[in-house]
């Protein structure tokens, strides 16, 4: 069997030698589970073609903005890894949102939507950033409207909810995206062949990164099949980071529920295909995984990592990039006279 060495060079990091990589591989399998190559069930939801085709199309159609320039894709950008790539992101009328998009790669799997948690699964998140006045600005009677005035989008609603006699509505627009979301799942990552039983699926170093990210504390908030966004945690929990990593005036989950104790706590992140989904943490000011490691060290472990603990974390997160789902732009019913045109404007009371 492969010999696994795990050294403790880091201030106050213990991670005991394990004799084999297939004892690594069984313990990760206790903590972690493959990303599916089958689209899961949706809670309430169910999965058919018609659903996913419907939601490819309102996925990327900007008419579901008021400014007509906005789409869902224009924050989960699918070719950037779910995400647009910005600190954080711009809505109606170049507005700067508050938070860092999270990538909607493999979403489905999280215990709830949004940072914070305010969602509770992708159908109300979907319809979140449509009536937000920082991003879509839009109002469900107005995109319904919209909707209504474009001719192709009524056979794909009765296809996709056939048992409605009207079913262009709001409620459906945001469960067609939840099964086009779920679809966008992103599995084969080396991580996973090395739990399904590949055991060269991972070099020495980045099973050393596995070992310690096992032992050191990582999986108290970062595990199962999204090794992440399965519960709420502080961040800071030992030591409080940068004001501008964290900024004082985003208090977290405490915004929505007022609940003491809940200052500074949010939804864990997936680090599924965190190598490309920079930039970093829900303030979006770190850019490089290294250093998003050596913070994460410091603020939840209370932990200097060395330079060979960050290389070697850094080595095994670049592992859980998986196979990227190849998404068809799609070609949008054209508009009519009737379609309400594209409003630009931003009131000064927003």
């Amino acid at each position: 069997m492969q010999r696994l060495l795990v050294v403790a060079v880091g201030v106050g990091l213990a991670i005991p030698a394990r004799a084999s990589a297939q004892d690594l591989r069984q313990d990760a399998n206790r903590m972690f589970q493959p990303i599916p190559s089958m689209v899961p069930a949706v809670r309430n939801n169910a999965v058919t073609r018609e659903k996913v085709q419907l939601g490819l199309k309102l996925f990327f159609d900007p008419r579901l903005s008021r400014s007509q320039v906005i789409s869902c894709s224009t924050c989960h950008n699918l070719g950037t890894g779910g995400v647009d790539a910005g600190p954080t992101s711009i809505g109606h009328g170049w507005q700067k949102g508050p938070r860092n998009a999270p990538t909607v790669l493999n979403a489905v799997f999280n215990t709830a939507q949004f940072w914070d948690g305010r969602a509770e699964d992708l159908k109300a998140q979907a319809k979140g950033p449509v009536q937000a006045s920082v991003e879509m600005a839009n109002d469900p009677a107005r995109l319904l409207e919209t909707l209504k005035s474009i001719p192709g989008y009524g056979p794909m609603f009765q296809k996709a909810f056939p048992a409605e006699k009207e079913p262009i509505t709001f409620d459906n627009v945001a469960a067609a995206i939840e099964i086009f979301e779920a679809t966008l799942l992103t599995p084969g990552s080396a991580f996973d062949r090395f739990l399904k039983g590949d055991r060269k699926a991972l070099n020495a170093e980045e099973q050393a990164g596995l070992a310690l990210f096992l032992d050191s504390g990582c999986v108290a908030c970062h595990s199962g099949v999204n090794v992440g966004g399965d519960g709420y945690y502080a961040f800071g929990l030992v030591e409080k980071p940068a004001d501008e990593v964290r900024p004082p005036s985003d208090t977290g989950r405490f915004k929505l529920t007022h609940t003491p104790g809940d200052e500074f706590l949010s939804r864990s992140p997936t680090l599924r295909n965190i190598a490309i989904t920079q930039p970093y943490f829900h303030s979006g000011r770190v850019w490089k995984l290294q250093e998003a490691v050596r913070i994460m060290g410091i603020a939840q472990l209370g932990a200097r990592l060395t330079e060979v603990e960050t290389g070697r974390l850094t080595a095994f997160l670049r592992t859980l990039t998986g196979v990227q789902p190849k998404v068809l732009y799609p070609v949008l019913p054209p508009g009519t006279d009737a379609t309400p045109q594209a409003d630009l404007s931003v009131p000064t009371s927003r």
